[in-house]
């Protein structure tokens, strides 16, 4: 994808928003978290125009009145205004609409997510993960915009007889998606033998989950030293992290730093990036990072979006470890629930407590088991360390008896031996 920010040319940007059917206080949230991703992503935001109506407009979204008066404001100006950010989504043939009428680029809010995602992705997977979204994004909103695509075709291969230069780039396209799709693949098979490693190691997975820029990445780094970028920005990493951190009683658990949420989250990301995302499904705990210096709305509207992903990602069900960071930065507490945690991932505030936690649920999916091996299955007796934490072992006359401390998945490998349940 194109990068709509040149760090060459400042970008000084007018947001609009269509009201439909939110409220004012609604719409005025909305375009601070899109004035947020403008800033993330390297823009500034001169003003805001908000629309009331009751449908939007098929040609102009908001209405050629309203956008003729949005051109006059962007004449007027003494610094160049040189961008329109939508909060909603539009329809190729509105933006192409809206760009005859203002003057300048006009982009909507998903295009400005997938600008930042590809600005901030640093790994080969992100990269891909960024590039099909952009190009799914792409393929249906080629109207018009033949003449910017020109640089994928030509030549022998390209002249199909009667094709139009469309036509041309849709195919280019839909072959970039298709190997851009085979390479992920690759990637998912990798994934999928490390995910195997991690379980054959026995070691419980604890995946960090909550709204872009909640702190996941400044937790992950305050109890592992990971050494990610942490950032007061939106989607400041992208790519997920992994670490192993020693809890107080002695047990180990994988620490997974996630993807951010954010509220339409485009269906093109979640699609792209749901190799990542699933790593929610195969963990044994769910941190779920909220920020508890924002106001109760949008606390709630934030923890709504990110349990709903969390639903629509499989993960419900699992064991879910609420905790509220940046409390040195709240005004008031109290609304936090007695069995979540307090935390400040910057000053280390709430830590020792939090980790507590964790050594709870861990030790709460464990048991002791007692499995009798038979002597011609010493292997499998012998693998036992590498999966649950041995107590004792004796020799009987009919094999040998291991008492262990075992977890789910131990005991799913473990089975047939298992005496007690």
């Amino acid at each position: 994808m194109e990068n709509i920010f040149d760090s060459k040319i400042a970008t000084r940007a007018v947001l609009v928003a269509l009201t439909l059917d939110m409220t004012e206080e609604q719409v005025s949230v909305s375009l601070d978290e899109l004035e947020r991703l403008l800033d993330t992503a390297g823009g500034e935001a001169v003003a805001r125009v908000v629309q009331s109506r009751v449908n939007p407009d098929p040609r102009t979204y908001i209405g050629s009145g309203k956008a003729e008066e949005i051109a006059e404001f962007i004449r007027t100006q003494e610094k160049d205004v040189n961008l329109v950010v939508f909060d909603n989504e539009l329809s190729p043939s509105q933006i192409a609409s809206l760009e005859d009428i203002l003057g300048v680029r006009v982009i909507d809010r998903t295009m400005l997510i997938l600008d930042i995602f590809a600005l901030h992705a640093v790994t080969g997977e992100g990269k891909l993960q960024v590039e099909i979204a952009c190009l799914r994004y792409t393929a249906p909103r080629l109207v018009g915009k033949g003449k910017q695509l020109s640089r994928l075709g030509g030549g022998i291969g390209t002249r199909g007889p009667g094709e139009s230069k469309l036509e041309t780039d849709r195919r280019h396209l839909k072959r970039r998606i298709a190997a851009l799709q085979e390479e992920i693949d690759a990637v998912e098979k990798v994934r999928a033998t490390k995910r195997a490693s991690r379980e054959r190691s026995g070691i419980p997975t604890a995946a960090i989950v909550g709204y872009t820029n909640a702190g996941k990445s400044t937790l992950l780094n305050r109890l592992t030293d990971a050494g990610i970028l942490a950032e007061d920005k939106l989607f400041a990493t992208l790519d997920p992290t992994t670490r192993r951190l020693t809890l107080p009683d002695g047990n180990e658990v994988l620490l997974t730093d996630t993807v951010g949420f954010i509220d339409r989250l485009p269906t093109h990301l979640v699609k792209a990036f749901r190799s990542t995302l699933e790593e929610l499904g195969y963990a044994d705990i769910i941190i779920v990072l909220t920020d508890c210096s924002e106001c109760d709305e949008e606390r709630r509207r934030k923890n709504e979006v990110t349990f709903k992903l969390i639903d629509d990602l499989g993960a419900k069900g699992k064991p879910i470890l609420q905790v509220y960071n940046k409390c040195d930065m709240a005004v008031d507490t109290e609304f936090i629930p007695r069995d979540a945690v307090c935390i400040s991932a910057a000053t280390g505030e709430g830590i020792d407590a939090l980790l507590e936690k964790v050594s709870e649920l861990v030790r709460e999916g464990k048991r002791i088991l007692r499995m009798l091996f038979p002597y011609d299955k010493q292997s499998e007796a012998s693998s036992v360390h590498r999966f649950a934490r041995v107590i004792t072992t004796e020799y009987l006359d009919n094999g040998v008896l291991v008492t262990a401390e075992c977890d789910a998945k131990a005991a799913g490998k473990f089975a047939e031996f298992i005496q007690n349940d």
